[in-house]
């Protein structure tokens, strides 16, 4: 019956009957409608959804990892901590993948571990390192600046244009954040050291998100995330052992609490999170996908609020509401803002489903 409904149509559009107006998308697939066609709102529906739920997992996950790495690194060393959690999550997904029949290249390998490396080695070894040392509210102002990173690599390298509204819902966000976190410059003491850690870290998170769609990755979406996050995983162990970290970690002293810290971190920071953000970088424009460092703080002040009783002030209303409005503009500046088409783009990338 559908094959049949298909050779109709196409008996159509040879003899001239149906013209084709445009080519759309569906469940993020090319489709070619006719002036009568109209996506189904079943397709429609799902789609919206998932996008939903991927965008639920790097605002409200990720906002709760903060206290979770502050958990696990208080009795296991940074890099081994971050080793152990990559390695666990990206043998899972390689596994899966493999088993579903993805097999990588060479170039697939080369590529994930230079993503790796910026992802994992240097963007989440320094924030762990770092968060013995900062305050995990300063933490989150910190990697509040990817989203500006993004944006000027994205500019420098002509992938990106940077639109009034996206700009002035950058700068919304940041003093949102600032507002949020402010308190903690006076509050908590921090190390200057740790300070630039988490800069650097920030930076090298936004130059491996302005170079994917340059790199040779997997066209298969499970092993696209399962690469650099196990070779991320290969090169913290690597550092682990070059700094000396496994000789100083103590197994037996590890406290209970860790083992929790760590275990949330791998099933839900890494697994659920990492594999959504993939996922979205995929479908929607980097900087949009980035606003995740807005709404991240704000998780880590109700969750301290709910569980931790701490106060909920004014100040976090206003701050909340400054970042809500940031990620609007966001959104609304990448829908006026094109990437010329000479530039190499991600695998399906279909900006407009995020619209």
């Amino acid at each position: 019956m559908i094959n049949h409904q298909a050779a109709q149509m196409m008996a159509r559009l040879r003899s001239g009957q149906l013209k084709p107006e445009k080519m759309i998308t569906i469940g993020g697939r090319p489709v070619l409608a006719t002036n009568p066609y109209r996506p189904a709102t079943g397709h429609s529906r799902a789609y919206s959804i998932q996008l939903a739920l991927a965008f639920a997992a790097i605002y409200l996950v990720w906002g709760s990892t903060y206290l979770a790495i502050r958990y696990a690194v208080e009795t296991i060393p940074p890099l081994v901590a971050a080793g152990i959690r990559h390695s666990i999550a990206g043998g899972i997904l390689l596994a899966w993948a493999w088993v579903r029949g993805f097999r990588p290249t060479r170039a697939h390998w080369i590529s994930g571990f230079v993503l790796g490396a910026l992802f994992f080695l240097i963007g989440h070894g320094t924030l762990h390192w770092a968060e013995q040392y900062v305050g995990s509210g300063l933490t989150a102002l910190l990697i509040a600046t990817e989203p500006m990173f993004i944006l000027v690599l994205g500019w420098s390298m002509g992938q990106q244009k940077i639109s009034r509204l996206s700009a002035l819902g950058l700068g919304l966000g940041v003093l949102g954040v600032a507002l949020l976190t402010g308190a903690e410059l006076t509050v908590k003491g921090s190390s200057l050291l740790a300070l630039l850690a988490v800069l650097t870290g920030s930076f090298a998170w936004s130059a491996g998100v302005a170079i994917s769609p340059r790199l040779k990755l997997p066209t298969d979406a499970l092993g696209r995330t399962a690469l650099p996050t196990i070779c991320g995983a290969v090169t913290l162990l690597a550092a682990a052992g070059l700094t000396g970290e496994f000789h100083t970690t103590h197994w037996a002293s590890i406290s209970f609490k860790s083992v929790l810290g760590l275990a949330y971190l791998i099933v839900f920071g890494s697994l659920v999170a990492f594999t959504s953000y993939t996922w979205l970088l995929q479908r929607c424009p980097p900087a949009l996908v980035a606003t995740h460092t807005y709404a991240n703080p704000v998780v880590a002040v109700f969750l301290g609020w709910l569980l931790a009783s701490e106060p909920l002030t004014l100040r976090v209303v206003l701050a909340s509401g400054a970042i809500l409005a940031a990620i609007v503009l966001i959104r609304k500046g990448e829908r006026t803002t094109k990437t010329p088409a000479s530039v190499p783009q991600p695998v399906e990338v279909q900006t407009e489903e995020c619209a």
